[in-house]
């Protein structure tokens, strides 16, 4: 017998409510039940911080964030350099500006409270279509299609989508559209990725648990390992550069604050070169620069290798950075590409001995 859209989509909500993630940011079904609304900022900051990201990494950075800045107003006014040093490890840097640049639009334009409509959402710095959908159906139960990479697999696995990704994402949006509980918008919107990160898995997915295995297309047609189909992927570029660790005898670590644009942007890190294939080496201050290593790490689109330089330097002031004392440097504040450095650097350095043979 043909399973309806709508019946699909009553089973679904009927798993959710059973078995819903708990997570710091989401009202369950239960609260949602007695009357508890979603709080937008919570929604709106996971959302953001997820992007790119598996909720086990965001979870404590989450409960970081609210901790020190509980309210939008709060982030709003917060210093730009404490932001950036507490999303250090969470990646895609410019999150991190535009979450400042939205928080302050909130505040500016819309009195601290954010709006409620996918169309005023959008409109704030840094919010994208994906990102007002999930707001404006998470916290204010608009009804919205809210469609990330769990939602595209189990809509490829449901329909047997067989057009490769990214082409395919029109159709998945489309199928994901039609079930959208219009009367649960939010709850709809969760239950999908839920389902897509316990059970409809990228790999093994647990078909005779599945709430929907009946109408899948996929299951019925042993396809469900082959969907979504990914498109080939090309080799990553490799880009090298040179990045220069250096130090004072009274411990103190030279250090700069990138550019706002570009990766890394607004992060303090270690003075560098460009990248590229042959990069220029720019010595940030006289010294005797000498080789410790090379630290490698991958981006999203090319993989980098950093020549480590590393040097004892003299108190004067540096053409590029400055100095930072050693009892106010926190290398856990670093991005990830530099704490790599860093881990390279550190036992090169005479400061770094001394202190680890005393």
């Amino acid at each position: 017998m043909r399973v309806t859209e709508s019946e699909m989509t009553s089973a679904l909500l009927d798993w959710y409510d059973r078995h819903a993630r708990t997570m710091p940011w989401r009202t369950g079904p239960a609260e949602k039940a007695a009357g508890v609304r979603p709080d937008p900022y919570r929604v709106w900051l996971s959302e953001v911080m997820l992007q790119q990201t598996t909720v086990a990494a965001v979870r404590k950075y989450h409960d970081r964030f609210t901790a020190l800045w509980p309210t939008v107003a709060d982030l709003a006014a917060a210093d730009d350099s404490e932001v950036m040093a507490e999303w250090a490890g969470l990646g895609y840097y410019a999150r991190a500006r535009n979450l400042l640049k939205c928080a302050r639009a909130v505040v500016a334009d819309h009195g601290g409270r954010f709006p409620d409509t996918h169309d005023a959402l959008i409109a704030l710095p840094g919010i994208g279509p994906y990102t007002a959908a999930a707001v404006a159906a998470i916290a204010f139960d608009r009804s919205e299609t809210v469609v990330d990479g769990n939602v595209e697999r189990v809509m490829s696995r449901l329909f047997d989508v067989a057009t490769p990704m990214p082409a395919a994402k029109p159709e998945l949006i489309a199928h994901a559209a039609r079930l959208t509980s219009h009367a649960r918008p939010g709850d709809h919107a969760q239950a999908v990725m839920d389902l897509g990160a316990t059970i409809c898995t990228p790999r093994n997915p647990a078909c005779g648990i599945c709430p929907l295995r009946d109408p899948c297309l996929a299951r019925l047609r042993g396809t469900q390992t082959e969907r979504p189909v990914k498109a080939s992927k090309k080799a990553k570029p490799h880009r090298r550069g040179y990045a220069y660790v250096g130090r004072r005898a009274d411990g103190a670590w030279l250090l700069e604050t990138r550019p706002d644009k570009g990766l890394l942007g607004g992060m303090l890190g270690f003075p560098g070169s460009d990248w590229g294939e042959a990069p220029t080496p720019m010595p940030p201050a006289a010294g005797d620069w000498r080789a410790a290593g090379e630290a490698v790490h991958v981006f999203t689109h090319f993989r980098l290798t950093l020549t480590v330089m590393v040097a004892d330097l003299a108190p004067v002031n540096p053409e590029r950075g400055h100095f930072v004392p050693e009892d106010a440097f926190r290398p856990g504040a670093l991005p990830t590409a530099m704490r790599k450095v860093h881990d390279v650097a550190a036992p090169h350095l005479s400061v770094e001995r001394r202190h680890t043979a005393g």
